[in-house]
C-alpha cells in the first residue's frame, strides 16, 4: 500500500522521513498561501513570520520535488464565501496552480468545490482532480453525479470498515476509469452532527479571528468521548497500521492525516512499519489522547475481527491502561 502524507512546517524530520520512504509515498498534500482549506493555515507558525513560513514551505517542497515525490494541492475548504464563484478567485487559483506546476511539478488537486474542479479540468487537463473526503461521497450514485468532474474520490469516512461497500465502490471506479482512496487515521466521530458546522468555521478562521467572539467551539467529540469512552472504537473510522493489508487492491493509496499532528513522524513510521506499540489515540487526527489521560489506549491490546466483511475493533477494557503518576 502507498500512502499520502500531509505537509506541515515542523522542526521534526518529516521531510527527511518522507524521502527515506519515498518508494511507498504516493504523494505529499499541502495547502498554499491564505487559501482556506480543511485545516488551519500552514503559514500560521509560532516563531515565524508569514514570509519566513512561506520561504520554509517552498524549500521543503523543492526537496520533495527533487526527490520525485508527487505533490497534491488542497482547495478543500467547505466554504469560500463571496469568492466561491468570483472571476478574480478563479484567476488566482489558475495563477497558483500554474506556478506550482511549473516550479514543483504539481501532480494533482484535491477540492470540495465542483466549480474549482471544472475550472482546473478546462485549463490544466494533465492534473488529477480528486473529490475531497469532506464531500462525504459514499455511494455509486454520488460518484456517478461527479464522474465528469473528478478523476478520483476519497471514500466517506464512515465506510472505512465496511469492506463489502468498498468493494462495490471500487468496482464502479474500475469500470469508469476512476481511482479510489481512503483516509486511514481520522479521529472524527462517525456521522457527527456538527461536522459541517465545524468545517465551515475552519474555512472562515481568518475572518473569525478578527471578531470579538462570544463563544469558542471545539467540536462535540471531546465531551462525547469523555462521557462514552467505548465510542472511541465503535463510533470512529480509523484503521490501525496492523489492518492496512486488508485494503490492498481496494484503495490506490491511503491518506495519513499529519498536517496538524504534533507527532507526524511517529504516525508515518507506524504505518510504514504496519504496527505500533503505544497510545493509539496519538495516531489519530483529531488526537484524543488528552481526553483519557492518564489512561492510554494501548494499540497492541486492541482486538480486530472481520465479521461479514466488516472490520470490528474490541477489547477497550483491556486496552485502556493507567499510566503511573
Amino acid at each position: 500500500m502507498k500512502f499520502f502524507v500531509g505537509y506541515q512546517i515542523t522542526d521534526a524530520p518529516l521531510i527527511e522521513e518522507i524521502i527515506k520512504h519515498k518508494d511507498r509515498i504516493g504523494e505529499v498534500y499541502f495547502s498554499w498561501g491564505n487559501y482556506p482549506n480543511g485545516r488551519n493555515s500552514a503559514l500560521r507558525q509560532v516563531g515565524l513570520t508569514p514570509w519566513e513560513a512561506q520561504a520554509r514551505q517552498e524549500q521543503d517542497l523543492q526537496k520533495l520535488a527533487d526527490a520525485k515525490i508527487p505533490l497534491n494541492l488542497l482547495f478543500n475548504a467547505m466554504c469560500y464565501g463571496a469568492d466561491s464563484q468570483s472571476r478574480a478567485f478563479f484567476e488566482g487559483i489558475g495563477d497558483t496552480v500554474d506556478y506550482l506546476r511549473g516550479r514543483y511539478g504539481l501532480a494533482s488537486v484535491t477540492t470540495t468545490s465542483p466549480l474549482i474542479a471544472l475550472f482546473l479540468k478546462n485549463n490544466f487537463s494533465d492534473l488529477e482532480l480528486r473529490a475531497s473526503v469532506n464531500m462525504e461521497i459514499g455511494t455509486v450514485e454520488g460518484m456517478d453525479y461527479m464522474k465528469d468532474t473528478f478523476d478520483s474520490f476519497y471514500l466517506k469516512r464512515e465506510l472505512n470498515r465496511d469492506l463489502a461497500a468498498i468493494k462495490e465502490l471500487k468496482g464502479w471506479c474500475d469500470a469508469h476509469g476512476k481511482k479510489l482512496y481512503g483516509l486511514a487515521n481520522s479521529g472524527c466521530l462517525n456521522f457527527c452532527s456538527a461536522h459541517v458546522f465545524h468545517d465551515n468555521l475552519v474555512a472562515h478562521e481568518a475572518e473569525i479571528a478578527k471578531m470579538d467572539n462570544g463563544f469558542a467551539f471545539e467540536g462535540v467529540c471531546r465531551k462525547h468521548l469523555k462521557e462514552n469512552p467505548f465510542a472511541v472504537l465503535e463510533r470512529t473510522s480509523f484503521i490501525r497500521p496492523e489492518e492496512i493489508s486488508l485494503y490492498e487492491g481496494l484503495f490506490e493509496a491511503m491518506k495519513l492525516a499529519t498536517r496538524v499532528s504534533p507527532i507526524p513522524v511517529r504516525i508515518l513510521k507506524a504505518y510504514m512499519d504496519g504496527s505500533y506499540s503505544g497510545n493509539t489515540l496519538d495516531l489519530l487526527e483529531p488526537n484524543h489522547a488528552g481526553i483519557f489521560y492518564p489512561q492510554v489506549l494501548e494499540n497492541s491490546r486492541i482486538e480486530c475481527n472481520v465479521v461479514n466483511e466488516r472490520l470490528q475493533y474490541a477489547n477497550l477494557n483491556n486496552a485502556m491502561i493507567q499510566l503511573e503518576e
